[in-house]
């Protein structure tokens, strides 16, 4: 496993640096926001659909009422120099890990503390806590994953996951 883990980091590496290696179908994407002089930055990897289903039914590559990585490839990363708050959530500066409740209603944002990762490997037991998302609709598929951090004025921000035809999104302060 741990030779699986160090394989799958120098690929990431090497394809990101675009040394040696074909592209990724998944590649590696960015965003970060600066949000009451505090910045915070989320890396994942930004999967296509492809012709695929993605959420919902049991024949979709990501079923409901399962933990989703957020991404593809290594778990999301989420690195903040805030204090935030998400709903009741108090997330302290640092580095953590971010994966998704698939409630076939409302999904939650589980912020976890273990990082390093590969996506799949999710330990609840690490879980600093979950937020629930604001559902919403697109007015057309989205073909590309895409997460957004932005700024909401003063001392608010958003995080917004988008892709197939669903847009989840968590308001969110930092201090």
């Amino acid at each position: 496993m741990k030779l699986n883990r160090i394989l799958t980091s120098a690929l990431f590496i090497a394809a990101t640096a675009g040394i040696g290696f074909a592209q990724r179908p998944s590649p590696a994407a960015e965003t970060s926001a600066t949000i009451n002089g505090k910045k915070i930055t989320i890396k994942y990897s930004a999967p296509s659909m492809r012709g695929r289903k993605i959420f919902g039914a049991t024949d979709a590559l990501e079923p409901d009422n399962k933990v989703w990585r957020a991404g593809a490839n290594e778990a999301t990363a989420l690195h903040t120099d805030a204090e935030l708050t998400m709903g009741n959530l108090k997330i302290p500066p640092g580095d953590y890990t971010l994966f998704v409740w698939l409630d076939p209603n409302v999904w939650k944002l589980i912020v976890n503390k273990q990082t390093g990762q590969e996506g799949t490997e999710y330990h609840e037991d690490q879980d600093l806590g979950r937020v629930p998302m604001i559902m919403s609709k697109p007015p057309a598929p989205i073909e590309t994953y895409k997460m957004t951090v932005a700024s909401a004025g003063g001392n608010k921000g958003t995080l917004k996951l988008e892709w197939e035809n669903k847009i989840a999104t968590v308001n969110f302060t930092a201090k």
